[in-house]
């Protein structure tokens, strides 16, 4: 589903400047094979704008959500950019792994180079949510990296235990639904760190978050199985520490933080600013884990820090 007539309240006019106020983009469909730990796997991802726009700007999303959550962000921007929002493997429209274990952070950084290779430029912007953004962390801590700019949103090096254990109480124990008002309730309690949203918004979160089942009725858009690995990786540990990928990023990087997150703690977020990339820290009012950039606000964040002067 697109943004349609029922969600074009969501829109957020473009930039002043840039023309097309409250337009509806085209929204392109794709998908291409990557190569697994245990063979081919096809991934989907979305495309917005004009596919020849040498300017491209790749949103991924989080742990249990899809590209789709980035539509009112990439239909702002189709204007200057190509917005390219992937479903990272075992979400959305792309395929579920045969293996559980390979649903790791090695598997999606192989397949958003894969990825960047279709898209046949030298170097993109990156906005990553979660684990998007652990993703484009890794990624733009490498020598040579595509990454030119990049935003985190709602994540750091440092994850603490708690929020951990908070995300694992929750993830691959989604019921079905009958409906998308008993899915919308559902999504409505497990996402409340999203912040106040309106009616229309949490409609529309639903709505990319959710699939029909073959036998009727609903269930969340992604493999129960992910949280086999994550269990095995993660609620085992401590916490997460990435500090070394973090300090070895050159590019511009900006850090979005929900102030109410558990996920980026203020402290942590804070010495973000003065380590590695040296990042700008925005953080968003009566918002946790994570700002979803559905609003004009937020979706102004972004775009002030992607076209900010490199100096």
């Amino acid at each position: 589903m697109a943004i349609s007539k029922e969600f074009d309240g969501l829109i957020v006019a473009p930039r002043a400047g840039w023309g097309g106020a409250g337009r509806l983009h085209e929204m392109r469909s794709r998908s291409l094979r990557c190569l697994g730990p245990h063979g081919l796997h096809r991934m989907a991802y979305v495309e917005w704008g004009d596919p020849e726009n040498p300017r491209v700007l790749v949103c991924v999303h989080g742990l249990t959500r899809n590209g789709r959550d980035f539509d009112v962000l990439a239909n702002a921007l189709a204007a200057e950019y190509r917005v390219v929002c992937p479903d990272v493997v075992g979400r959305g429209l792309s395929d579920r792994l045969l293996v559980a274990d390979d649903y790791a952070l090695t598997t999606y950084a192989n397949d958003m180079i894969t990825l960047l290779a279709r898209l046949d430029v030298d170097s993109v912007h990156w906005v990553g949510t979660s684990m998007g953004g652990l993703i484009g962390m890794f990624l733009a801590s490498l020598p040579g990296s595509p990454i030119s700019r990049l935003v985190l949103n709602d994540v750091g090096p440092m994850v603490p235990l708690e929020a951990l254990q908070r995300i694992g109480e929750y993830l691959g124990k989604a019921p079905d639904f009958t409906d998308l008002d008993q899915a919308e309730a559902y999504i409505r309690t497990v996402c409340a760190p999203f912040g106040t949203l309106t009616d229309l918004q949490w409609r529309y979160m639903t709505a990319v978050a959710t699939r029909v089942k073959p036998d009727g009725g609903y269930e969340m858009n992604y493999d129960r199985a992910i949280a086999q690995p994550y269990q095995k990786a993660f609620l085992d540990a401590k916490e997460i520490n990435l500090w070394p990928l973090f300090d070895a990023i050159r590019c511009p990087t900006l850090v979005v933080r929900g102030a109410q997150s558990d996920i980026l703690a203020h402290a942590t977020a804070e010495e973000m600013t003065t380590r590695g990339p040296q990042a700008k820290l925005v953080e968003v009012a009566s918002v946790g884990h994570a700002p979803m950039f559905l609003n004009e606000q937020q979706v102004r964040i972004v775009e002030d820090f992607l076209f900010a002067d490199p100096g």
